[in-house]
């Protein structure tokens, strides 16, 4: 993996992101305006309301100020995800039913920022704001939602099937093996990487064999299908963990066999050598068949 200077777009999204996060001192800021009463109250307060208010304006100013055009976009999608992630950071470490949401609010936030900035230090030329995955399509927004719906629902209705920890902690889990694997495949495969399926042999391409692909043909695929899964797990979602698990084994079973058909097209008796020693790491996806 070659890793060279970080391109203007993701130092700019580093700053956003780091921006954003420092929303974690706002409960300071109001404690500290209020005669020094450390007890934070969440945003349940008016004060810790204002505070973040206040904050939210002044940053997106600021970067108006600062940046123009789609390096403004840039700057204002990592805050977004960076304040989402400090927010999921405070609801996680307060006195609140919502932890576990806190956790969740954490893996999205950092899941979708990280697929920019990894893609901004191992193929820059691919770099775009699709890289956040924020857009990533209709089905993934109206999951995301009804996992949200699903969880508030059950919030107040059965909340006592809110209270398993251990199912969280196993879903948290999941959720940081998943985050793990899928950027492991990312940088070991570096330039190679595309969040687009690609028809057309680029000159730089290469088989990749090493490191997480000599355990899974497809890693940063199994990486996403745990995580997408574990997500659920963490909320203690039922009906989501059902429907997530189908949705993701059946897109990636499609994607991993229209993949694998560029693949054969690229590398031809190579790739079939590999994918007879290699299984491709999600179940029962056995990938492309290939007529003897």
């Amino acid at each position: 993996m070659a890793v060279g200077r970080l391109v203007l777009e993701g130092r700019v999204s580093v700053v956003g992101f780091n921006l954003g996060l420092l929303v974690v001192f706002t409960p300071v800021l109001t404690s500290v305006a209020s005669h020094m009463n450390w007890a934070f109250d969440g945003f349940a307060g008016i004060r810790g309301k204002v505070a973040v208010a206040v904050y939210l304006a002044v940053v997106n100013g600021m970067l108006l100020c600062l940046y123009k055009g789609a390096v403004y976009q840039v700057a204002v999608r990592a805050f977004f995800l960076g304040f989402t992630f400090g927010c999921g950071l405070l609801i996680s470490f307060s006195q609140t039913a919502w932890t576990h949401f806190g956790w969740y609010m954490c893996s999205l936030s950092f899941f979708h920022y990280s697929e920019y900035l990894v893609t901004a230090i191992i193929n820059p030329h691919s770099l775009t704001l699709d890289s956040f995955l924020l857009n990533h399509s209709v089905e993934y927004t109206v999951a995301a939602v009804s996992s949200w719906v699903e969880f508030t629902l059950e919030m107040f209705f059965l909340p006592e099937m809110k209270q398993c920890s251990c199912l969280s902690l196993a879903g948290l889990f999941m959720v940081l093996c998943g985050e793990c694997l899928r950027k492991s495949a990312m940088l070991t495969a570096g330039s190679n990487f595309n969040h687009i399926v690609q028809n057309e042999k680029a000159q730089s391409h290469v088989l990749v064999t090493a490191g997480v692909y000599s355990c899974f043909r497809h890693p940063s695929y199994v990486g996403w299908f745990y995580w997408s899964i574990g997500t659920q797990v963490l909320l203690c979602n039922p009906v989501c963990l059902l429907g997530y698990t189908v949705a993701s084994w059946r897109f990636f079973r499609e994607r991993v066999e229209e993949e694998e058909i560029s693949l054969i097209l690229f590398f031809g008796e190579d790739y079939l050598d590999y994918k007879r020693r290699v299984p491709t790491g999600l179940p029962f996806i056995p990938g492309f068949r290939v007529e003897s």
